[in-house]
């Protein structure tokens, strides 16, 4: 559920947050976190990435996105936040006595159990093969090479949804509509993504940017020719130019490869 602040002062005027009812433990396991130094974009001191910066510290979750612990159940010990991503997470104990973090799918709760295996129940939080999910099943965390991990549909509220199998391909429809076929040997996870109402909150000031690590982002049109190819000029000027990076490479239309080889399983693309 999403909190609206009260207008008592002029940063709570739009201000909204994620009241985390559904979130059962504040601190995180000890044994699945490790340091997230701080690069703030720079390398060697030079910026490389524009309008990085500052961010709290916070710590680094280990998740496991391959789902690779077979045939052994797990139950949900906890439903926990990461700073990491806008997806909540969920604490697994095993049978045989290890402890992971998996991406928390919409519905899981404590105490549920949860198995990946070729021959599991179609349930949130359950992991099979392309191959062996039915059509019309939302999914999420799909890998796009057999045993690499998940790398699709990963953040809050996504889910992709398995539309037909083609031999040994399944279509997957994405959350940004375009439909891709995948190999059907590749595993993913039912479900959708928890936190559905991520996309909702409001920020409400600059100030809760600059503690995720986001400094301001300058227009390149109100810079000084120096400084960026769109900058210069009287007045709020256009471009004068066809769009451009700080750097001068082109930044407007088709700039994918099309030759790029994982375009022959694009079956329709997300920009008709």
């Amino acid at each position: 559920m999403i909190r609206v602040f009260k207008p008592v002062t002029p940063g709570q005027r739009f201000k909204s947050i994620m009241t985390g009812e559904e979130i059962t433990k504040t601190t995180p396991q000890k044994t699945l976190i490790i340091s997230l130094p701080k690069t703030s974009g720079r390398s060697l001191g030079r910026v490389t990435v524009k309008g990085r910066g500052g961010r709290h510290k916070r710590n680094l979750r280990i998740i496991d996105f391959k789902r690779d612990k077979r045939e052994i159940s797990a139950k949900v010990a906890a439903l926990e936040y990461d700073p990491n991503r806008s997806a909540n997470i969920a604490l697994l104990h095993y049978k045989d006595g290890e402890k992971r973090y998996i991406l928390a799918p919409h519905g899981l709760k404590v105490g549920d159990e949860v198995t990946a295996g070729e021959k599991v129940e179609i349930k949130p939080g359950n992991a099979l093969p392309l191959s062996k999910i039915p059509v019309g099943t939302t999914v999420h965390n799909i890998e796009l090479v057999p045993g690499a991990g998940g790398t699709i549909a990963r953040s809050a509220g996504s889910g992709a949804i398995l539309s037909a199998k083609e031999g040994n391909l399944v279509h997957i429809k994405l959350p940004s509509k375009e439909v891709r076929k995948v190999f059907g040997s590749c595993w993913a996870t039912i479900g959708q993504i928890s936190n559905v109402d991520w996309k909702s909150v409001l920020k409400g000031k600059a100030g809760k940017s600059r503690h995720f690590g986001k400094r301001p982002h300058v227009r390149g049109v109100a810079m000084d020719p120096r400084s960026h190819p769109h900058g210069g000029g009287e007045g709020k000027s256009g471009t004068g130019m066809n769009p451009k990076t700080p750097t001068g490479k082109r930044a407007f239309g088709k700039t994918r490869n099309p030759n790029k080889p994982s375009s022959k399983f694009i079956l329709e693309r997300r920009k008709k």
